[in-house]
């Protein structure tokens, strides 16, 4: 599956948005999910401080991951997708 992703820094910070959900949408999919794709972006030379998922509930573009970074996103325009990888 391929899984859209933004790379972004701001103030320092290096991150990333992965547009894709966790089949089951649990809390603890999500997790497992965020951490394989933090990994497989790190193994692919990306730097990231920080990571969440974006995916679409209810209309709304919803992002799960950081505390910080959720705040920080939901405060801003939608990131743009400036990448792809495989999952």
């Amino acid at each position: 599956m391929k899984v859209k992703l933004a790379h972004l820094r701001d103030q320092g910070i290096d991150f990333a948005v992965f547009f894709v959900d966790a089949r089951s949408r649990t809390t603890h999919a999500r997790d497992e999910l965020l951490a394989s794709l933090v990994a497989q972006a790190r193994s692919g030379g990306l730097r990231i401080d920080r990571a969440a998922l974006a995916f679409q509930r209810n209309g709304q573009l919803t992002y799960y991951g950081a505390p910080d970074l959720v705040k920080y996103l939901g405060n801003r325009p939608p990131v743009g997708w400036n990448r792809e990888m495989d999952a």
